[in-house]
């Protein structure tokens, strides 16, 4: 990798994190591709592909 390169995805990981951080704080679930299935964090920490965003 190029130095370029390498100092854009440092920067990308650290707003990716601080985005799922505040989702966590606001609780809002962090939605993830996991072997080709969408799964949810939510804000606990629990995974599940069951979508909360659902009508219930």
């Amino acid at each position: 990798m190029t130095k370029t390169s390498i100092n854009l995805t440092r920067i990308v990981a650290r707003a990716v994190k601080k985005a799922q951080e505040k989702n966590t704080r606001k609780g809002i679930p962090n939605v993830y591709c996991l072997n080709g299935k969408i799964v949810y964090q939510l804000p606990d920490g629990t995974i599940t592909e069951k979508s909360p965003f659902e009508n219930k």
